[in-house]
């Protein structure tokens, strides 16, 4: 019998989803059941350090027992490896801005962009205040550019460093940043995720955001006062420091407020709707011109030369930007913190990214993700259970799709006509797609957004300490829930419609 004759494919917004009709739902859970075992076990025994390599080859292991299954069911290899390549195919773009990134924290550092950032949001941000004003400042950048991903990895990076030398775990920043950039990644109609959204459940965007700042807000607020409770009572203790590590700082770079020029282009760039990768390697570039004007010393000292010209300035820049870098000061915090690892530094998490893919892709290719959604379409019997529904889908794709496109993309498309035949306007839908899929994906570490964070913010994969401090991303499925519950600003469909 031919391969394949059970399968039905069709597109949304160019995302495959495919229908394996002869699979049911426990075939398409045991993939999951078997990845989730094995992680379990793998950081049980790795820790810390299972995505910095071990938890790459579960994924893989992960795919294969889904290759079984498929096989099983008539899926031929030929379908499971074309769909792997669209999976990876789609990341090409955030593989991409990944390389960008790492080039440039690399001649941000060796420039002193950073450096400047760190040494004037030491003199500004009081310790108590800082965690909130991390929220605060990273939701208005993210609102500006539309992007989680840049603000982690230019305003982020800034302040996870000041955190540090205040004495404030990396958790705990990296969870304000992205708790304040996840939101105006929702906000923001610059977003990709927030045009998306609208755009499967068949509404409009502007309405899309009106309609979800009523949870939107009033979780960001409850996540304000956490980090101020928090600011409140935490124990500073390198705040008796900072006078010692400014001088640290200026000793080793020479400081100026013209630096921040960089980084204004940037942000300016991306909100004239510059493609992100083409800010951030314009930002790369600039950052490596930057270093050789404002620190000729350290270009010079990365190339090994003894003197500055043009082959020690191109050595020296082209090293920030591709491989391992640092730059000494007289304080040991600093010296950890002001290093970078450049392009290269990026490739475990490239590693980690592909890998996810993969087993991304061959669960859609047998089917597994449309048959798992179906059937938790079937248990919504209620509103709040509808609701229900497309939040546990939601999380579930994250999970094993490793994918916030798909975690919006394929319950947005089966969902759709059940909100319709409950007369729910298309609000509802693409408000709790974004709740649920766009926020929770940076609470996946082998997800691509947070394998992408983890990366960014702690400088490996597998850094997950700011999980249980990302709390506007833990509580925005809850929210939409509640208000599910209590029928709180349900739309109808008007009867135009």
């Amino acid at each position: 019998m031919k391969d394949d004759k059970n399968i039905s494919k069709f597109k949304a917004n160019d995302q495959n989803i495919i229908e394996n009709t002869e699979l049911n739902i426990w075939e398409a859970l045991i993939p999951i059941f078997a990845l989730v075992a094995m992680l379990a076990y793998n950081i049980y025994v790795f820790r810390d350090d299972a995505l910095n390599g071990s938890n790459q080859f579960i994924l893989l292991l992960g795919a294969a027992v889904a290759a079984i299954v498929g096989f099983k069911n008539r899926v031929s290899y030929k379908r499971m490896l074309d769909e792997v390549a669209e999976n990876v195919k789609s990341t090409t773009g955030a593989l991409l801005i990944l390389l960008m990134v790492g080039a440039l924290a690399g001649t941000w550092l060796i420039s002193g962009i950073i450096p400047t950032m760190i040494y004037y949001g030491l003199q500004i941000l009081n310790p108590t205040i800082f965690l909130a004003a991390c929220v605060i400042i990273c939701s208005i950048i993210s609102i500006a550019t539309g992007s989680s991903w840049t603000t982690s990895a230019t305003v982020g990076i800034a302040l996870v460093g000041i955190g540090e030398t205040l004495g404030i775990s990396v958790g705990m920043t990296a969870g304000a940043v992205l708790s304040g950039a996840y939101f105006g990644d929702k906000m923001s109609p610059l977003s990709d995720t927030t045009n998306l959204a609208p755009a499967m459940a068949g509404g409009e965007l502007f309405s899309h955001i009106k309609y979800m700042s009523l949870t939107t807000i009033p979780t960001i607020v409850i996540t304000l006062i956490a980090f101020i409770v928090i600011g409140l009572n935490i124990d500073t203790s390198g705040t008796p420091q900072i006078d010692d590590k400014l001088q640290a700082i200026s000793s080793a770079f020479n400081i100026s407020p013209w630096l921040f020029i960089i980084p204004i282009i940037v942000i300016f760039m991306i909100i004239k709707k510059t493609p992100p990768l083409i800010a951030l390697l314009t930002g790369s570039l600039l950052g490596g011109v930057t270093a050789i004007i404002f620190q000729p010393n350290i270009v010079t000292s990365i190339a090994g030369a003894d003197s500055l010209n043009f082959q020690s300035a191109y050595k020296g820049v082209m090293n920030a930007l591709t491989v391992d870098t640092s730059v000494q000061t007289s304080s040991k915090e600093l010296n950890d913190l002001f290093t970078a690892g450049g392009m290269s530094g990026m490739l475990g998490t490239i590693w980690l990214i592909v890998c996810a893919m993969v087993f991304g892709g061959v669960m859609d290719a047998i089917g597994a993700l449309s048959r798992i959604t179906k059937s938790l379409l079937k248990m919504a019997t209620t509103t709040f259970g509808l609701f229900a529904s497309t939040v546990a889908s939601c999380l579930a794709l994250n999970l094993t799709a490793s994918d916030q496109y798909l975690a919006l993309v394929v319950p947005g498309k089966m969902f759709k006509r059940a909100y319709e035949d409950r007369g729910l306007a298309p609000e509802n839908l693409s408000r709790t797609l974004e709740d649920s899929g766009t926020v929770t994906s940076v609470l996946i570490p082998w997800n691509t957004c947070g394998a992408y964070h983890s990366k960014v913010l702690f400088g490996y994969a597998g850094a997950t300490a700011y999980i249980p401090y990302a709390f506007f991303s833990i509580l925005s499925p809850f929210m939409t829930l509640l208000f599910a519950a209590l029928s709180i600003k349900i739309k109808q469909l008007s009867k135009a419609k």
